[in-house]
């Protein structure tokens, strides 16, 4: 027979557990600060590694110096205003690529996806291209392009475009059937359909694409900077290593990393705002 202080052990709640509770029953704004405050943690603990892991000999201090010294590095750039001209090149390059790949990979998309002469017809050679990846093109389009700003924009667009375009196509394609039904018989056109009901329901799937595509669009045009430009993040990041401004180059990937933190969440937050309509 159980005692009376076991039967205590097991009425006693466990603390996870009523952790979890507490969470799962919270309002929406005191989740949203358990999630910032975990992840402000989860930053200041790898901060934290950075900063004390080259003083203790744990790696080598010249090729990853403390995180200080990278930030005294960085404000050294943003001062004399070397950092703000190498982000306004890269800005300009993504910028333009990726708004490019969107103006055409969204309407072509849902062609495809929407009429079976077009998917037909153009189906074949994307196949062909959307395997071949964007930096084993580069070479071609330098030769093709030159290395001014006409190449790696257009590398950049060819990065940003098989993304948005293939999201496009599966957002467009899985519409549930259920809408298509209830369009029918309100008597709305085919193109009113696509206008009223299939764009807006496909519009969560689309912006996978485009969050991929942003990401990408950074990615690929500091890969091509590297290669060949006197400007930019990737061109600071090549010259600084290749000059073994160590600090330098650590404070241009931390540019880069945090530029492609800015460019995902302002894509979250534009998704939002055009999917209202979803719970």
């Amino acid at each position: 027979m159980p005692s009376l202080i076991d039967e205590r052990t097991e009425a006693r709640p466990n603390p996870r557990q009523e952790a979890a509770a507490r969470v799962r029953h919270a309002t929406p704004s005191r989740r949203r600060t358990v999630t910032l405050v975990r992840g402000l943690a989860g930053i200041l603990a790898l901060a934290l590694v950075w900063e004390f892991a080259p003083r203790w000999g744990l790696v080598d201090s010249y090729f990853i110096p403390p995180l200080h010294v990278v930030l005294q590095a960085w404000w050294e750039l943003a001062r004399s205003g070397e950092l703000a001209d190498h982000v306004r090149a890269s800005m300009v390059r993504s910028a333009t690529g990726f708004a490019l790949a969107t103006a055409v990979a969204i309407p072509l998309g849902a062609a495809i996806a929407w009429y079976r002469p077009v998917r037909e017809f153009f189906q074949p050679a994307l196949e062909i291209f959307r395997n071949t990846a964007a930096l084993a093109i580069l070479p071609v389009f330098t030769l093709i392009l030159g290395i001014g700003e006409t190449s790696k924009i257009a590398i950049v667009t060819y990065a940003c475009f098989f993304p948005i375009l293939l999201s496009t196509i599966t957002g467009v394609a899985t519409v549930d059937t259920q809408l298509l039904r209830s369009a029918r018989v309100l008597g709305l056109s085919p193109v009113a359909t696509f206008r009223k009901v299939v764009f807006p329901a496909a519009i969560p799937t689309i912006f996978t694409g485009i969050r991929i595509s942003g990401a990408a669009a950074i990615l690929v045009l500091i890969a091509a900077e590297m290669i060949g430009a006197n400007q930019g993040l990737g061109f600071l990041i090549s010259y600084a290593s290749m000059n073994f401004l160590i600090p330098k180059m650590y404070a241009a990937i931390l540019t880069t990393s945090l530029l492609g933190l800015v460019i995902n969440y302002s894509l979250v937050a534009l998704e939002r705002r055009f999917s209202r309509w979803r719970a």
